[in-house]
């Protein structure tokens, strides 16, 4: 690591941390770095300023959506070329970056989901359907005082992951759920969209205690298209 960037760093000390990372970041690409440039790695970012990766992974996510950024397999986070118009407008570039990136998270939940969801109605055991009855019960009595129930609503997905008898599409699901996460809980003060996702949640879990994969894979598609319906008319 070159100890020419280190002077353009300060120790944090903020409640959002993530944010003020993401603005000592910024300033170095901006007078340091140029489009294609690689920018120091996770560990050397949180080792300069002293925060978490979590805090550094956080920070780039934003830079991304602000389309300074970009991160490339097997290469790193790179800088982008940024044009005149998305430096003078960074709010509404962020805006259509993020767009772009949810559109693109719900594409990839209904490319994942409903086989997983047909693997449940193979697989699930008594005690998991038990499990997913639970959270759909709790689903209802939160929504009935008026709480939007976002906790209950990422569970039943997990579930269903987990009763896919798949270990490794857990960890995809939960970095998926991760990313959309305030997505999700904006979505969920939409009225009736609390409603419709109980709604589509008891369609997909009536077929997979019947064990009928296919009616719980077209259960699932129809749950991931109403919400993505949703979702993307909010923004």
């Amino acid at each position: 690591m070159s100890t020419a960037m280190k002077p353009e760093f300060e120790v944090v000390r903020r409640n959002r941390v993530y944010e003020e990372v993401a603005k000592q970041i910024e300033r170095l690409i901006l007078k340091k770095l140029q489009p294609g440039d690689k920018l120091p790695s996770e560990r050397d970012l949180a080792e300069m300023l002293r925060v978490s990766r979590g805090s550094i992974r956080d920070a780039i996510r934003s830079l991304e959506l602000l389309g300074l950024v970009e991160a490339r397999q097997g290469t790193g986070t790179i800088v982008r070329e940024t044009s005149s118009s998305s430096l003078a407008n960074p709010f509404a570039n962020a805006l259509k970056r993020r767009k772009e990136l949810v559109s693109e998270l719900l594409d990839f939940r209904k490319m994942l989901e409903p086989p997983l969801a047909a693997r449940a109605a193979a697989h699930a055991s008594p005690e998991e359907v038990v499990e997913m009855e639970d959270i759909l019960r709790r689903q209802e009595e939160r929504q009935h005082q008026g709480d939007a129930a976002v906790a209950e609503d990422a569970e039943f997905h997990y579930s269903i992951a987990l009763a896919s008898d798949n270990s490794v599409v857990l960890k995809v699901i939960d970095t998926v759920m991760d990313l959309l996460r305030d997505t999700r809980a904006r979505s969920l003060q939409v009225e009736g969209r609390p409603e419709k996702s109980l709604k589509g949640h008891r369609r997909i879990l009536a077929a997979i205690k019947r064990h009928d994969a296919e009616a719980a894979k077209d259960a699932m598609r129809r749950h991931l298209e109403d919400v993505e319906e949703i979702v993307l008319n909010k923004f």
